[in-house]
């Protein structure tokens, strides 16, 4: 993934692949904060903390075994004002995936999820399983990736992709999981912090992608 995507998704990466939701360019102030992989204890609660903390609002795509597992912190993500999405149930790559199998875990998901925000595990996914998904789906990519999960790069790296490339409209990936845990908390307080008085953090996802949709 780290080969093939970059901190800041480049121009022509987005024509290369229209109809999906890279950024949400926009005139207001709004940036959109995203989560892959939970709910996990001991990293989404400690996540949800921090944007209470703050007072600002971000979307969960969350794996449905792990909602399935965690359906109380899952609960907590939705009574607390933010969005979820969903990321399938098993986290599939859907580049080494049957379309039929993928589909059908993504469905699987939304028995749990229940929403109409996907966004495709390693950001992989064949042009077929886009095109059937897009009939129920708005899928979701990102204009920043946090590369949080990477062992090799340190915590205030992790900080430094989002901070120095975040710009009005940007939806900027983290990643709720043990792997990325140490590198997100630090990377997600220090992006709160930047974005005090700079960005509005308050506006729905869901919310913004309607909105662009009627344009």
């Amino acid at each position: 993934m780290r080969k093939l995507f970059h901190e800041k998704t480049p121009s022509w990466l987005k024509l290369v692949f229209p109809g999906f939701t890279w950024d949400l360019t926009s005139t207001s102030k709004s940036v959109f904060l995203t989560f892959d992989d939970g709910p996990v204890y001991g990293v989404t609660d400690k996540a949800l903390d921090l944007l209470k903390k703050y007072n600002a609002k971000a979307t969960f795509f969350c794996i449905g075994s792990n909602v399935k597992k965690n359906p109380e912190l899952f609960n907590r993500i939705i009574e607390e004002g933010h969005d979820v999405g969903n990321h399938t149930f098993n986290h599939l790559k859907g580049w080494t995936t049957g379309n039929d199998k993928y589909i059908h875990d993504v469905e699987k998901a939304d028995k749990y999820i229940q929403s109409k925000l996907f966004r495709p595990p390693f950001g992989k996914i064949s042009p077929l399983q886009a095109q059937k998904l897009k009939k129920n789906y708005q899928i979701i990519l990102w204009d920043i990736m946090s590369f949080d999960y990477d062992q090799d790069i340190t915590p205030e790296q992790c900080a430094s992709n989002v901070i120095r490339n975040i710009e009005p409209g940007s939806i900027v990936t983290f990643h709720d999981s043990i792997q990325a845990s140490t590198n997100m908390l630090y990377a997600l307080e220090e992006t709160l912090k930047f974005c005090n008085n700079k960005f509005d953090l308050t506006y729905s996802l869901n919310q913004a992608v309607s909105k662009s949709l009627t344009k």
